[in-house]
């Protein structure tokens, strides 16, 4: 066998080995999450937070206190476990996504950990936050401890991490196919072949293991349904346009909450202690709005379940609910809540629309799930996902094709006025901005300073001009840098502007007479993309790194063409990554 041959079989062997390791990844992860998910209805039907369990309480009274006071314990567990968590917060979904875009990887243990069970405790006590997005973490903190025991590179443990993140969409939805496609098109953001086989093993494998041992069976059952109407189709289109703005509703409220949230005068501990209190009083009036809401999900969508006034009613409570129990500080994901916010809306507007057409009630789970995909796939920023979690939930072509109807308007509009999904938002405000690309976001990422270097020609102003020809010639540069006796950077001298100056007669005149116009400079904490930016407003050797906190005191110079070997290298293994075929 030829090196070449031995070469090729060598990363076959790799690549099975990465389909096997997305295997057993996928089996984990989706027997935590099973665990997870069992974990949470038994907290429900034990705290009398599920509709069966509260039907079944011991008295009236007993149902008040405990609707009262078991979200506002489960806020205050929830804010001392925060405590010990960095940037006192649960990690979710937005950290998984940039552990992947910006090539970091390993998702912290002992976080993740802590992040899950604060989401549980918040889920079991009835917080109105989603059991998807912790799931989906988890899933992630799996995929990512096994890349790490097993020594593997950072773009394999990425490929862990969408392993994980497939399967726990997989065993929950019962949808292998969309969890394969959440993985690429929220968390990699690419097909590589790759990654594609490694997740689809660990979707398979979640699928076959939650079928096989979960019996609480899909989210969403939808049984024989009427062919909508023609004109229905454009009523599904307006539906998704109105939807974005839903979408963007719920996400604006929950982002601002946050923002008003600091200006209370409480402790980031006891927040949530204040979000479950309130959540509790609401509860009194409309227990739907507790916990995760699946019955109220599945009434939703048939016809007569609910009333008009009923329908907006839990429409509006529910999306404040949600946006008070995120922002003060609940873990938990905004999926779940996203999927009941949809459907009550499509519900809301099927019912108008089929009032005013006056039509029949045959084609209302239509509108029902158009709304549901309305409002997720803007807020999660993955339509494609959605769509077949439609599709794989009900096995209904018409009703996908209806809900493909809605996501054409839904998806783009809320991006243009409000960003990819909500996860983007919440990254950009951390300081990581996706919008424009991952190859943008890598560069914003890596710092300049690791290519400072103090070989350059260091004058200070009063040399003289003919003396600084020399020494500049001499080091085989064509600039030097100004600094003064206090370490100050005073400008940048080119050694052509020195010798036209020589010629000239001034050989004997300071160099600071001869300062290049304006150059930029750079600072320690500086990233790549902002030298790349600098370097389009300067033509010269290298540029200058000063401590801007210390009266600009020189620290060395970072030469362009460093700066360029750095861009392409970022450039090529990015597209070597999204390339990858094995």
């Amino acid at each position: 066998m030829n090196t070449s041959s031995a070469g090729r079989l060598v990363r076959l062997l790799h690549f099975l080995g990465l389909v096997l390791l997305g295997g057993l990844i996928g089996g984990a992860a989706a027997l935590v999450a099973m665990g997870f998910v069992a974990g949470v209805l038994w907290l429900n039907d034990l705290l009398w937070i599920s509709p069966d369990s509260r039907h079944h309480a011991a008295s009236s009274t007993h149902l008040v206190i405990a609707t009262l006071a078991i979200p506002t314990l489960g806020g205050l567990l929830v804010g001392q476990l925060h405590r010990l968590l960095p940037e006192r917060r649960a990690q979710g979904p937005s950290d998984v996504i940039a552990a992947v875009q910006t090539r970091r990887g390993r998702l912290p243990v002992s976080a993740s950990g802590l992040s899950a069970l604060s989401a549980l405790m918040a889920l079991g006590t009835g917080a109105s936050v989603g059991q998807y997005g912790p799931l989906v973490h988890l899933g992630s903190a799996l995929g990512s401890l096994a890349a790490r025991l097993l020594r593997l590179s950072r773009v394999e443990d990425n490929i862990g991490i969408a392993c994980g993140v497939a399967a726990a969409i997989a065993a929950t939805f019962h949808a292998p196919l969309a969890g394969i496609v959440f993985a690429h098109e929220v968390v990699l953001r690419h097909y590589a072949l790759r990654a594609f086989a490694p997740t689809a093993a660990a979707a398979i494998v979640a699928h076959v293991l939650a079928n096989s041992l979960q019996a609480s069976g899909p989210l969403l059952r939808v049984g024989e349904t009427a062919m909508p109407h023609a004109w229905e189709y454009a009523a599904f289109l307006l539906l998704g346009g109105l939807g974005a703005l839903v979408a963007g509703a719920y996400m604006s409220a929950i982002l601002a909450v946050e923002r008003q949230a600091s200006r209370l005068p409480v402790p980031v501990s006891l927040r949530p202690a204040l979000a479950g209190a309130m959540l509790g009083v609401t509860a009194l009036w409309v227990p739907q709005i507790l916990g995760i809401g699946q019955e109220t999900l599945r009434l939703a969508t048939v016809a007569g379940a609910y009333a008009l006034d009923e329908l907006a009613l839990l429409l509006v409570l529910k999306l404040a609910a949600t946006a008070l129990c995120l922002g003060l500080g609940f873990s938990g994901g905004v999926f779940s809540p996203a999927l009941l916010i949809g459907t009550l809306y499509g519900a809301v507007y099927g019912h108008l629309v089929l009032m005013l057409a006056g039509a029949g009630h045959e084609t209302f789970v239509f509108y029902a799930v158009c709304g549901m995909l309305a409002v997720t796939a803007p807020v999660i920023g993955a339509p494609l996902a959605s769509l077949l979690i439609v599709f794989e939930l009900t096995g209904n072509y018409a009703l996908t094709t209806a809900a493909l109807a809605s996501v054409t308007l839904a998806s783009p509009i809320s991006a243009q006025l409000f960003g990819r999904s909500l996860f983007d938002t919440q990254l950009a405000r951390r300081g990581l901005d996706l919008s424009a690309g991952r190859s943008r976001a890598l560069l914003k990422q890596a710092r300049v300073d690791v290519h400072l270097t103090r070989d350059c020609v260091i004058l200070t102003p009063a040399t003289s001009v003919a003396a600084a020809v020399r020494q500049i010639c001499h080091a085989n540069h064509a600039e030097a840098q100004l600094v003064d006796a206090e370490g100050r950077h005073r400008g940048s001298v080119t050694l052509a502007s020195l010798e036209a100056a020589r010629e000239d007669g001034h050989g004997e005149a300071p160099v600071a007479d001869f300062i290049s116009p304006a150059r930029p400079t750079l600072a320690p904490d500086d990233s790549l993309w902002d030298a790349m930016a600098a370097l389009e407003h300067f033509s010269g050797e290298a540029l200058a790194m000063v401590d801007r906190k210390s009266d600009d005191a020189f620290l060395g110079v970072v030469y362009e063409d460093s700066i360029a070997r750095a861009f392409m290298r970022s450039s090529d293994e990015v597209r070597d990554e999204e390339n990858s075929h094995g």
